[in-house]
Order: structure tokens, then C-alpha cells, then sequence
């Protein structure tokens, strides 16, 4: 994985770049455990390894779909540095899918693409096309559009 870095000024020309894909991050039960302790959804299918692994149609524990979509914040960082910026922000999302579970053990990356680009008061929004797939999986984990803003 390589980090792409860019000035404030070549914010405008990201439209259509794809930004490549992160490394690999094992998703493990102590993730899965801390996620669900944070949001108080502590549901059989994430946290009871042996009752998921016997009763669930997975076969196995999942991760949350919504601790899937927050790695989304550790893997924009490793896509994208914009130098000469005051501000970062996360704007929210346009669109989410979590097309298939994330196994515990699995391994995840995500790829982004720069869908648009348009300018807000004091700086630039980006609208961002995020995959999120699974070592060895047919379909994607998650796919979403994410919207960051970058301030001088």
C-alpha cells in the first residue's frame, strides 16, 4: 500500500483517481468484543464464538456490519494525506451496503475511488467510492460512498 499525498491546491484534480488499496487488517473477537462493548449490541452472533460457530448460518461469529463500515476511518487514513489543510472532517455517508459478513479471523482491505469533487465555504467536499472486501471472499464486505470535507 502506498499512501497518496497531496497539496491543498490538487484537491480539484481528484475526480475519477482511484487511490488504491489499503493493507490487510485481521479482524479478531477482541475487536468484535470492544466494538460491542462500545455500542451496547452484544447479540450472539458477534460475541458467543461457540453458540455462532454451532447455531448461526454463517458458521462462524461476525463482526458487527456497522464495525465493518467504521474501519472505513482507519483505511481513509491510510489512502489519503491532503497537506496544507486546517481541517479534516468526516461528512457522512450517501450510501452504505454491507453486502456479506465478516467473518472473525477474516481479513479485510478497502479500495477508494474519488467519485467527485466540489467545492464547499472554505474548501472541498469529496465524494469517495469505498470497497471494502474480504481475503478470498466472492463478494465485497461493504461498499460505500463516503463524503469528506478538507479545509485550508
Amino acid at each position: 500500500m502506498s499512501k497518496n499525498v497531496i497539496e491543498y491546491s490538487e484537491i480539484a484534480g481528484l475526480t475519477g483517481r482511484d487511490l488504491g488499496w489499503t493493507d490487510w487488517l485481521e479482524v479478531t473477537q477482541d475487536r468484535v468484543n470492544t466494538f460491542a462493548d462500545a455500542t451496547d449490541d452484544h447479540q450472539w452472533i458477534h460475541v458467543d464464538p461457540e453458540r455462532a460457530t454451532a447455531e448461526s448460518p454463517f458458521g462462524a461469529p461476525v463482526a458487527h456490519g456497522y464495525l465493518s463500515l467504521s474501519l472505513t476511518v482507519k483505511f481513509w487514513s491510510e489512502l489519503l494525506d491532503v497537506n496544507e489543510v486546517s481541517t479534516k472532517v468526516n461528512y457522512g455517508l450517501d450510501k452504505v451496503r454491507f453486502v456479506s459478513p465478516v467473518k472473525v479471523g477474516a481479513k479485510v482491505r478497502m479500495n477508494a475511488v474519488v467519485a467527485e469533487v466540489a467545492e464547499v465555504k472554505g474548501g472541498w467536499q469529496l465524494t469517495v467510492d469505498q470497497t471494502i472486501e474480504i481475503d478470498g471472499g466472492e463478494r465485497p464486505a461493504v461498499v460505500a460512498r463516503g463524503l469528506y470535507r478538507f479545509y485550508k
